[in-house]
């Protein structure tokens, strides 16, 4: 058994004059178990975690404690019926050794749009930022310092009310937990255009975090991987002529002079924050940006003319993950070698540069812990 030591921090939630976060801090860490010449994304989990209780029409209880297992009841709904959300944060240290968080303000506003859509209550900021930053300060020793390595943040709430029945549920549970990660592609992905299956569809939940949006993927997903591809360009469920994501990232085009992504007008394409800074990072170079509907077709009639200069996918795990190659109905694209690109290579510089504090933060992305 590993020892705690108990104290608490207070801090104020919406209409809750004051929510004590108890923390229970180990006194034996595991952190002699990571080896920090092979961190694997999503492998290894650090010493402690927060856990905030809902019920009754309001937040009641937060701890930090050990990372532990659950116990749940086999009734919890969540299990029954995917009322689940998630979402996807990243620490570093700057060059002084401080951790430093990577928008997660943004993040934080992208859960509350999927609690909604989902009939979940929202997170307030004190608890989703305030319980992060003692998470990662309380963890500060997790966070790897090599290049393209992080601390990977996991916040998520799920249904835990007891209850086989459908309905929305009224009892949740919030936790974050965080990961020592390395690089989620470690080589440019082979990608597999789908115009069968079906990520999201207008009026869905495309747009949100939600653990159901990941689970329909795993078949396809799976499908593509025993063909030799990595990741599957979802297309959309009209016509399956309209580009929409790449498996866990949203995608950019560079078309010419110019970059094109899918716009995120219908709600059917995750509002990335990797995506949003990869915008206005490239605006502020100089380069024309194009959010907007991108069909295959013009993506094909771009490769066979010479102007499919680059692809490549951005999220919080992958950051910039080079696409090598895609493929469409027996056609393959091959792209020109990565160490030819232009957009894509700047790119992960300036956002290191930047999420490492090795650079100025002229956008007040980065929460200092």
């Amino acid at each position: 058994m590993r020892k705690v030591t108990n104290y608490q921090i207070k801090i104020n939630i919406m209409n809750v004059a004051a929510l004590d976060i108890v923390v229970h801090k180990t006194n034996e860490s595991r952190i002699g178990q990571l080896d920090h010449s092979n961190i694997q994304f999503g492998k290894v989990y650090s010493d402690h975690m927060l856990v905030a209780t809902y019920e009754n029409g309001e937040w009641q209880h937060a701890e930090i404690k050990p990372y532990e297992n659950l116990s749940l009841s086999p009734a919890t709904t969540f299990m029954h019926y995917g009322q689940a959300i998630f979402e996807g944060i990243k620490a570093y240290k700057d060059p002084q050794g401080n951790p430093i968080i990577f928008r997660p303000r943004d993040n934080w506003k992208r859960f509350n749009r999927s609690a909604e859509r989902m009939a979940m209550p929202a997170v307030p900021e004190e608890l989703f930022l305030g319980g992060l930053k003692q998470l990662v300060d309380l963890d500060r020793d997790w966070i790897p310092t090599s290049d393209d390595t992080s601390l990977y943040i996991r916040p998520f709430m799920v249904a835990v009310d007891e209850f086989i029945g459908v309905r929305p549920a009224e009892k949740f549970l919030f936790m974050i937990i965080t990961s020592p990660a390395g690089p989620y592609y470690s080589k440019p992905v082979s990608i597999y255009v789908h115009d069968e299956y079906v990520r999201a569809f207008p009026g869905g939940i495309g747009f949100t975090k939600a653990a159901g949006n990941y689970g329909m993927s795993m078949y396809p997903t799976q499908k593509v991987k025993e063909m030799g591809y990595d990741q599957i360009l979802w297309t959309d469920g009209y016509e399956h002529k309209y580009v929409q994501e790449i498996g866990t990232m949203n995608v950019f085009f560079v078309l010419g002079d110019k970059v094109v992504t899918p716009d995120i007008k219908q709600d059917t394409i995750l509002q990335g924050v990797t995506r949003d800074s990869v915008i206005t990072l490239l605006r502020e170079k100089g380069v024309t940006v194009e959010e907007r509907p991108l069909s295959i077709d013009e993506i094909q009639a771009a490769y066979h003319a010479g102007q499919l200069r680059e692809a490549f996918g951005t999220g919080t795990a992958a950051s910039i993950a080079p696409i090598s190659a895609l493929t469409y109905q027996n056609e393959k694209m091959t792209l020109p070698p990565v160490e030819e690109w232009e957009n894509a290579q700047w790119l992960k510089k300036e956002l290191a540069a930047i999420r490492y504090g090795r650079k100025t933060d002229t956008h007040n992305w980065i929460l200092h812990v």
